[in-house]
């Protein structure tokens, strides 16, 4: 009887020990990390200075569109142009902050849905100019945003879209009207964040609704559409895809493409070390990582694929537009794919297992 006591004991006090051991709340593998700081250091230092970067940018684009329209002229023109390419590129550091402020809110969508889809549905957009309807009120978020605006900027050569402008008052109102419209979503986040970073910061946990989940699963979601959306949907390696499909390119009218999956890439890389080349001194998703279990050594294989990736992205030629090496079927896209797809499961599967953070959303590619 004593022997069997024994074993009672033993499993009322060790196992329920064991089983708290195994299953223990999500982040515990992380005692000395301070996840607030590491949200504060993100919104004080990478979130608000981009959104502001880029409000700054929706200015400009709407102040030179304006003159545009009030004066047509080529000048004016290629001042509009210079001012969408500027702030399209400041676009691609805030297109991964797509929570809080920036995202989904009843019927409005995601900020990146509202003024970053393409490709533009051209016949929507000339209809509404023919219309004069310019209020942008609808669900058609595939005719308005910077895409729309770069039709309409960019779709044609400088003396047809010139003679485009002058020839139709409509025109000219329903581009101020998309300028202003892309400007005053702009605005209304960055009005919120201010009244929402406590929120943010305090929000600490890993589960699905806090802070340190959106961050990260919107990275990596950012990550996933520059991977699926910008290289391999319009080189035609998206599931059901027979063939490539260059016209789906981002900035097809500009011909920017290439140089907008650069800034995108880039931004992806910032995020991680938790700012620019050169300001990366505050608490990081790189950081976090680093004081988990397996950590150090996932560092070190996943920002030795990212070296692959940026050099596969760098041997892409930059002479011709990127739609045009897609329909040749040049040989650096596919290997440019294929390093974003290496680089998939590091940051998304082992990065999430480590650190305990549940994937919240789907690719539709299984990765």
């Amino acid at each position: 009887m004593k022997t069997n006591s024994t074993l009672v004991l033993f499993l009322l006090f060790a196992v329920p020990g064991l089983l708290l051991t195994g299953c223990g709340t999500e982040g515990e593998g992380t005692p000395d990390f301070d996840r607030e700081e590491m949200l504060l250091h993100y919104s004080a230092n990478v979130i608000k200075p981009a959104f502001q970067g880029l409000q700054q940018e929706a200015e400009n684009l709407d102040s030179q569109v304006g003159a545009f329209v009030d004066a047509p002229s080529a000048a004016a023109l290629g001042s509009a142009k210079a001012a969408w390419l500027s702030a399209y590129a400041a676009w691609q550091s805030a297109n991964a902050f797509n929570f809080g402020p920036a995202g989904e809110d009843g019927l409005r969508k995601g900020l990146i849905e509202e003024v970053g889809t393409w490709p533009v549905a051209v016949g929507k957009v000339e209809n509404a100019i023919t219309a004069a309807d310019h209020s942008l009120s609808g669900f058609d978020r595939d005719a308005r945003g910077f895409l729309a605006i770069e039709y309409l900027l960019f779709g044609g050569g400088e003396a047809e879209v010139l003679q485009q402008f002058e020839g139709s008052s409509s025109r000219r109102a329903h581009l101020k009207a998309l300028t202003a419209d892309v400007l005053a979503r702009v605005q209304d986040v960055n009005e919120a964040w201010e009244g929402y970073e406590a929120e943010f910061v305090s929000n600490n946990g890993t589960d699905a609704g806090s802070s340190t989940s959106r961050l990260y699963n919107e990275w990596v979601r950012s990550f996933e559409s520059a991977k699926n959306f910008k290289v391999g949907l319009p080189a035609g390696k998206r599931p059901g895809q027979v063939q490539s499909e260059p016209q789906l390119v981002e900035a097809f009218y500009s011909a920017t493409s290439l140089a907008q999956l650069k800034a995108h890439l880039q931004a992806i890389e910032d995020i991680y070390y938790g700012g620019g080349e050169g300001d990366r001194q505050g608490p990081s998703l790189k950081t976090y990582l680093d004081n988990v279990v397996g950590g150090t050594a996932l560092i070190a294989e996943s920002e030795a694929q990212w070296a692959n990736v940026m050099a596969a992205l760098e041997a892409v030629p930059e002479g011709q537009p990127f739609r045009e090496l897609i329909a040749a079927e040049d040989p650096t896209v596919e290997a440019l794919h294929t390093e974003l797809q290496r680089q998939t499961r590091f940051f998304k599967s082992d990065m999430s297992s480590l650190l305990g953070i549940a994937i919240t959303f789907s690719s539709g590619d299984g990765d």
